[in-house]
């Protein structure tokens, strides 16, 4: 199988990476030209996690690209992800199938495209959830910030022989979990992420944002009504290393304490990997905070926690406590809210205001 990586970041490039050691044919292609052109005379440098790789990747600039493609991989952020689509449209052959390689709801927007297309639609696309991170730190360097599984599944529910070669291919670099229910797998990181987003508030590492029990309960109650929006859109939502949905929903302070346990696991889990003696990490929060703070950029927030918003104003879900999460980071982009503990007091007193708070 042939891989095409659209979008040569973290997540993508670690999987061009270790598929390229593990002898597959993979091409990265970016459209940060500086980016590609650092691979292509350089090779990948990736530190963290893992301790030091140098490998020689193939790179494309997206002028460069040349079809037909077999197996496209998607893995720009939310809001790139039709752009990124487009400049493949062209390559298309018979066996092109295209993953959603990212965060967010990206999938019926690329089957809604291809159907426009004529080039068919469900049956074309796989979803995923990519749960290790890492981040683009400099051309042709990414950090390796933790480990995690893929999750990973037809759109159509189907068990196909594309879908078992893909696994095998991807467990090269981590393990692969496939999902007959990929759609209910994506709610769940969506559900999970506005404790992510929630983290994004202030420029501390996530021990200061989410480890805290005060703060962690407010972005309890923000999960918790995002878990009730997919509810109201008849989602069944699944869990996964980082989440338990079933945790988020308290109705006693012991349910609460089991809640604060989750979000404590999670943190666990991100950080269990890293030895910071051996690798001081660049990347100390979520890759909302990357873009925000490192990056200085618009973050995906609005391509992704926006459509749980749009979702849940459509199936007549209370959406206010998220909406102003979204907002607030909007504000923080836009330059008229700065990052700080005081987002946090301000969120904190809108839950109490709204009876939102935990038990």
């Amino acid at each position: 199988m042939r891989f095409t990586i659209i979008g040569a970041g973290a997540i993508g490039g670690l999987a061009g990476a270790w598929m390229t050691q593990a002898g597959h044919d993979v091409t990265l292609v970016d459209r940060w030209a500086e980016h590609i052109d650092a691979i292509k005379e350089r090779g990948l440098h990736i530190d963290g996690v893992r301790g030091e790789h140098h490998v020689q990747v193939k790179a494309l600039h997206p002028h460069e690209l040349q079809g037909p493609l077999e197996a496209v991989l998607i893995a720009t952020k939310s809001q790139h992800t039709l752009d990124a689509l487009e400049s493949v449209l062209p390559h298309f052959g018979p066996e092109t199938f295209v993953v959603s390689y990212q965060n967010g709801f990206n999938e019926p927007d690329i089957i809604a495209r291809l159907e426009r297309a004529g080039l068919g639609g469900a049956e074309r696309v796989v979803g995923s959830i990519p749960n290790y991170g890492g981040a683009l730190v400099d051309p042709g360097y990414i950090e390796f910030v933790h480990e995690g599984p893929i999750q990973l599944g037809e759109m159509t529910g189907e068990s196909t022989e594309r879908l078992e070669t893909l696994a095998a291919c991807l467990s090269a670099l981590t393990e692969v979990q496939l999902s007959d229910n990929i759609w209910g797998q994506i709610w769940a990181k969506e559900v999970y992420s506005a404790q992510v987003v929630f983290s994004a508030l202030v420029d501390a590492p996530v021990t200061e944002t989410l480890g805290v029990e005060r703060y962690a309960r407010v972005a309890g109650a923000v999960v918790r009504e995002a878990l009730e929006i997919a509810e109201a859109n008849g989602i069944t939502v699944e869990a996964f290393d980082f989440f338990d949905p079933a945790n988020y929903k308290p109705r006693t302070p012991e349910d609460t304490g089991r809640l604060l346990a989750n979000i404590h696991h999670a943190i666990w889990l991100l950080k269990k990997d890293q030895k910071p003696s051996a690798h001081q990490f660049k990347k100390k929060g979520s890759g909302i905070w990357w873009d925000i703070v490192y990056r200085n950029r618009p973050s995906e927030v609005r391509a992704s926690n926006g459509k749980l918003i749009s979702f849940g104003e459509r199936a007549g879900a209370d959406t206010r406590l998220n909406a102003r999460l979204c907002e607030m980071i909007y504000e923080i982009e836009d330059g008229r809210r700065q990052l700080g503990y005081h987002n946090y007091d301000e969120l904190e007193a809108y839950v109490q205001r709204l009876g939102k708070a935990l038990p």
